[in-house]
């Protein structure tokens, strides 16, 4: 099949074809797996954040290994380089120049593990690479394979020995997805599936870059009405307006949350965006980018209830 040309149907058919997948290794947590695929239709990249032992890096591992592509585990720790992840030139004696060493960001699927157990200085080198698909080493850009997505993890910022990320760094993710821990259920499910080894060990693709790259054209051909277009900006300019919080969802999360509407209305099998698929997204988008008050947080305000309270202020347009 010419994925040039990929009809919507074929584009849904793959997106759960991952979804499945990926749900083979990961038990229970389909709608977190929905959006990573959600983000990944969009060019997004994903912060993964819960406690240790929940499924993070097994998630990610069991993507990369659904799509036919490249793929890098970069594990954190506090004495890893930038140039460890955006590579370094080299004076080579063959032929009297220098020489560009790749970093471990050159590949299509990044697994940053632990982001936050790394200082600022090497988070920041994630920077540019995650808005404009390149690396700047000594002057040169480098470009970097499509499609490309990182996906990070990091446990809570209450653990020892680790480094907040800064919120230009946080501005970056697409959006911030959880798991959370099974029930009783599924655990039991999980034991059974890995008694005999990793499913993981079993996966194979189910799609390739470039099918990837169509849905992710077709996902940007998706409709959205001017009003439900005027909706979003609402909300999100309705979160900057609330009294407890110091810094709200920037304009990069106006575009994130109008992108990831219209990958969810195309999974849904639509070609057009309604309201219900904003207001599903918006708390996943926009809510790492909210940072609250002292004063609020004292009072266990958090950017879950300053979303809501949004969507409950603001009117949804009647399509």
């Amino acid at each position: 099949m010419d994925n040039s040309v990929m009809s919507q149907a074929e584009a849904v058919r793959l997106m759960k074809a991952i979804a499945y997948n990926v749900e083979r290794v990961i038990i229970g947590k389909r709608f977190a797996i929905e959006l990573v695929i959600n983000a990944l239709s969009c060019r997004g990249h994903v912060l993964i954040e819960d406690v240790p032992g929940v499924g993070k890096t097994s998630l990610v591992s069991a993507l990369a290994k659904s799509v036919d592509c490249t793929f890098k585990r970069i594990q954190f720790t506090p004495d890893i380089m930038p140039s460890d992840i955006t590579g370094f030139s080299t004076f080579s004696l063959k032929t009297s120049d220098f020489e560009y060493k790749p970093g471990a960001v050159m590949s299509q699927f990044i697994l940053a593990d632990e982001i936050n157990r790394t200082s600022p200085k090497t988070q920041s080198s994630l920077l540019e690479v995650m808005e404009e698909n390149q690396v700047t080493v000594d002057g040169i850009t480098y470009k970097v394979p499509k499609p490309f997505m990182v996906l990070a993890t990091q446990n809570p910022v209450e653990y020892l020995g680790t480094y907040p990320l800064p919120e230009a760094q946080l501005d970056r993710f697409f959006m911030k997805v959880s798991l959370g821990y099974p029930n009783p259920a599924e655990e039991s499910r999980m034991l059974a599936r890995f008694k005999s080894g990793s499913p993981l060990a079993d996966l194979t693709p189910v799609a390739d870059g470039k099918a990837i790259e169509s849905i992710q054209a077709l996902t940007e051909s998706v409709y959205v009405d001017r009003e439900l277009q005027s909706y979003i900006v609402d909300i999100v300019r309705n979160t900057r307006q609330q009294e407890e919080v110091v810094l709200g969802a920037s304009p990069r999360a106006s575009l994130y949350l109008f992108r990831s509407s219209q990958a969810w209305a195309l999974y849904q099998g639509r070609d057009f965006v309604v309201p219900d698929d904003i207001t599903l997204m918006a708390p996943h988008v926009l809510g790492h980018r909210i940072m609250m008050r002292q004063e609020a947080r004292m009072k266990k305000i958090t950017p879950k209830d300053i979303i809501e309270r949004a969507l409950s202020s603001v009117s949804a347009p009647a399509l």
